[in-house]
């Protein structure tokens, strides 16, 4: 079983979408798959509450429980889940810190401008110092689709330092209106573009999570 963490320490940068977008293309790939709530603002489980499918399977980890993930983990495994993705609240607190720890990959997305990604400093120095440097992913997140030029600007500079997911997700608004239906964009609107950039970032990470484990 793989986990993932999405983290970030900024609001606006989609991670709780990106974390409900990717649970379902992974879940669509034919992987059991459990999405566990641990932000306290609790946006994944308000979303599985106006779903009507069952799967993924979506839980809240309320922060006082959090130090119980090593034993959650393990039975989620053993219920048969392939993949196990945390939308957690950060990584600049013990409870996100220990989050953070049970994760074969952490993803932390951040809009391409000069200011959201001096903002991921603190969850990437925390990551750091928890000996995780090598097990993180930075994704270009609500990139302005009328601007493709700075997004790419900025993807050069990641792609450089080898820690860039691809593809960057586009601001569109089939992500807002999938999240609200209670479904992921690759159910609401499978031939459109957000579809497709977010297919192609669930194959990307779960090439690097086989990485990981290889």
């Amino acid at each position: 079983m793989h986990v993932l963490a999405i983290a970030t320490q900024k609001g606006g940068s989609g991670k709780s979408t990106t974390a409900i977008n990717l649970a379902v293309a992974a879940m669509q790939c034919g992987l059991g798959v459990a999405l566990l709530d641990l932000d306290p603002q609790g946006s994944v489980v308000e979303w599985g509450e106006r779903r009507e499918a069952d799967r993924p399977a979506v839980d809240r980890v309320p922060p006082e429980r959090v130090n119980e993930l090593p034993a959650i983990l393990p039975r989620l495994e053993a219920q048969g889940f392939d993949l196990v993705i945390l939308d957690t609240a950060g990584s600049a607190t013990t409870a996100g810190n220990l989050a953070i720890r049970t994760a074969d990959l952490v993803l932390v997305p951040a809009r391409p401008t000069i200011l959201d990604l001096q903002a991921t400093e603190p969850t990437l120095r925390s990551l750091g110092q928890l000996g995780m440097a090598d097990r993180v992913a930075l994704l270009l997140s609500q990139c302005p689709a009328q601007a493709p030029a700075r997004t790419a600007e900025y993807a050069v500079a990641l792609r450089r330092w080898g820690c860039l997911a691809e593809p960057s997700i586009v601001h569109r608004v089939d992500h807002q209106d999938a999240v609200l239906s209670g479904l992921g964009v690759t159910e609401y609107a499978p031939a459109s573009k957000a579809a497709e950039e977010i297919r192609g970032l669930w194959n990307s990470i779960r090439h690097r999570l086989q990485e990981k484990r290889a």
